[in-house]
């Protein structure tokens, strides 16, 4: 990948952004500017630069307008709102742009073109532009038109933060430091079985916490009551049966939890939960022997929560959080729902790297690429 850095004689040239500020919306309004705060670098060294810069995003599935996230994007950075994203008006204003203007074009899937990955939708975004720049990684593994169309059409560059992520999430697979502890949490099972595989054979030890620990102690024949699980068959028997190879990984599960009986919030043993009961939370004594694991650690990757934090269940995150932002280990953090507890407990500084991604993050652990990543090389 070329970075932008590495881009000659940008004044008065036309960069087309691709970033990614599918931000959380309640009411009108944006919860979290996480992802925004991590494209500024970019957006700020193209206009110091004298660069027309264009900016294009999704926002949820289709349909909904990129008026509040402008609104808040205003705050760090002076942009026009064009409610199009293709066509005449868009020309337009992008003709008239003045040197280190900011644009910032309508919902991208509000187009049919973007996720059915159209070239025509593609060539006409193009047209608006003379460079085109990629810092929008959390969407990267996705093979939409913005993503692996634009980069055949203009040349191409990675954002700040794109690079950024690329350099920090390798480090889980090219030679991390030992002891290295993997933490894995959240739903989703399907896209995370894979990494359960690889890590245990990179990492020494590998912590399954939220829903997906629910599947794994069901598979162990206890009982989870009306909790969470995955009823696809993952081969986790065979891997809770089968012991790690010499240096791999040693797989660990919750020994308590904090469940939901009758409307009052108990801690069990994971032996104990009952029929009617739903798992929200690890217990105590696992939080301890995380503590313990996490102190002799030098390098911790942890994605997805390890409770059901909507629903009550985010103590132990935030405590575990906080554990591994006062150890001395390197620590990575990837996921959505864990960065929006970061951001809640104003911890982003404490980390080595916040991952902005979440699927994306996720299948390059597990792939060491992206199609967006494939289409800048």
């Amino acid at each position: 990948m070329r970075s932008i850095k590495s881009i000659k004689n940008i004044e008065g040239k036309n960069v087309l952004i691709r970033v990614d500020f599918n931000l959380p919306i309640k009411d009108g309004k944006v919860e979290d500017d996480f992802r925004i705060k991590k494209a500024l670098p970019t957006l700020e060294f193209l206009q110091k630069k004298g660069a027309k810069l264009i900016l294009i995003t999704h926002l949820g599935k289709g349909g909904d307008t990129l008026l509040p996230v402008a609104k808040v994007l205003n705050k760090y950075i002076k942009v026009k709102f064009v409610e199009e994203i293709i066509g005449q008006e868009v020309r337009d204003i992008v003709s008239n742009m003045k040197n280190s203007e900011v644009v910032l074009l309508q919902n991208l899937r509000n187009d049919r073109g973007e996720q059915e990955c159209n070239e025509i939708f593609a060539m006409n975004l193009a047209k608006l532009a003379d460079i085109y720049v990629n810092e929008a990684f959390p969407v990267s593994h996705r093979a939409d038109a913005s993503i692996v169309l634009l980069p055949k059409l203009l040349p191409s560059y990675a954002g700040l933060q794109l690079f950024e992520e690329v350099k920090n999430l390798s480090r889980a697979f090219k030679k991390p430091k030992h002891p290295f502890l993997f933490i894995l949490g959240g739903a989703k099972f399907s896209t995370k079985m894979p990494l359960i595989k690889k890590y245990l054979k990179l990492a020494d030890q590998v912590f399954i916490g939220g829903a997906l620990a629910n599947d794994f102690l069901k598979a162990k024949g206890y009982s989870v009551g009306e909790s969470l699980v995955d009823e696809t068959n993952y081969g986790i028997a065979k891997i809770l049966k089968n012991k790690p190879a010499r240096g791999g990984g040693k797989l660990i599960l919750p020994v308590d939890v904090v469940v939901k009986s009758q409307d009052k919030l108990i801690t069990k043993k994971v032996t104990e939960v009952g029929k009617d009961e739903n798992i929200l939370d690890i217990g105590d004594e696992t939080v301890e022997n995380l503590t313990q694991l996490i102190k002799k650690s030098k390098f911790i990757l942890w994605n997805g929560p390890l409770g059901k934090y909507e629903d009550g269940g985010e103590k132990s995150t935030k405590e575990v959080l906080k554990l591994v932002a006062a150890s001395k280990a390197e620590s990575i953090i990837g996921g959505g729902d864990t960065v929006a507890l970061i951001s809640e407990i104003k911890m982003e500084k404490k980390f080595s790297f916040i991952s902005t991604g979440g699927g994306a993050t996720l299948e390059f652990l597990s792939s060491g690429t992206l199609p967006g990543i494939k289409a800048l090389e």
